[in-house]
């Protein structure tokens, strides 16, 4: 995707997750992140667009987050300081290169445009969990960000997580057998290939697999991120294979 349209997205998704947290009491549960309350879920957005703003204004990570102060104005203020943390953030994508230098734990690409991407999807798992937490329908996902969040996702994390951080992924591998698992939705096609070295992804849809799940873009993004059970995608094959790989996906997406 074009950052211009990354950027639009993220706009639209944390003005819309400022509507739900404004419309709904803060100790309301958040049932896709378990112990999780609305005022919990928009500090914790806020602190990590503060951390981003870190990453590209000093080049390092912070050795040491949330800083003083911070978890409390979560708590007290979580609406402000996502307004606060937004505005921050929008001025270094705004006044940065995508192909700028930022800081980050995703050694391949350690640019601004890494973090433009990222921040544009975290956001819209995160205001569907506020959504979720509200008892409303979920505002629609453009078919575009969702097949470009399905694909980060799969490769950004699940792919680079399990190979980067092996041993912390090997309990969720273990029960890995190489079986194929092919994702498929308007506009995209994954064949997921998990091993108990790592996970590896390809995009050619062709030859037989013993499952696959297929569904809209917003319904497959929501299913592997954890945010939707199975009923909302068409499984088809081998059920139980999707065991092994859902357990992968909820490790990494942590």
């Amino acid at each position: 995707m074009e950052y211009a349209r990354l950027r639009e997205c993220l706009a639209s998704d944390v003005a819309r997750l400022r509507e739900v947290a404004n419309d709904v009491d803060g100790s309301a549960p958040v049932p896709s992140c378990p112990g999780w309350t609305i005022t919990d879920l928009v500090g914790h957005v806020g602190a990590v667009y503060l951390h981003k703003v870190e990453c590209m204004v000093r080049g390092v990570q912070p050795e040491t987050w949330p800083p003083a102060g911070l978890a409390e104005e979560a708590e007290r203020q979580p609406v402000a300081l996502l307004d606060r943390a937004y505005r921050a953030l929008a001025h270094e994508f705004d006044t940065r290169l995508p192909n700028a230098p930022a800081a980050g734990w995703y050694e391949p690409d350690r640019t601004v445009g890494f973090w433009i991407r990222r921040m544009a999807h975290e956001t819209v798992i995160h205001r569907i969990d506020a959504e979720l937490a509200a008892g409303v329908p979920p505002a629609p996902v453009p078919d575009d960000l969702a097949i470009d969040g399905i694909e980060e996702f799969l490769y950004v994390f699940v792919v680079y997580g399990t190979s980067a951080w092996l041993e912390w992924s090997r309990e969720a591998l273990a029960e890995a057998d190489g079986q194929d698992v092919r994702l498929v939705t308007t506009g995209g096609a994954w064949l997921v290939h998990p091993t108990r070295e790592g996970v590896r992804v390809s995009e050619d849809p062709s030859g037989p697999v013993a499952t696959e799940v297929s569904g809209a873009p917003a319904d497959l993004l929501r299913w592997v991120w954890g945010r939707a059970a199975d009923d909302a995608v068409t499984v088809t094959g081998d059920p139980a294979r999707l065991g092994p790989l859902r357990k992968i996906f909820s490790v990494v997406a942590q």
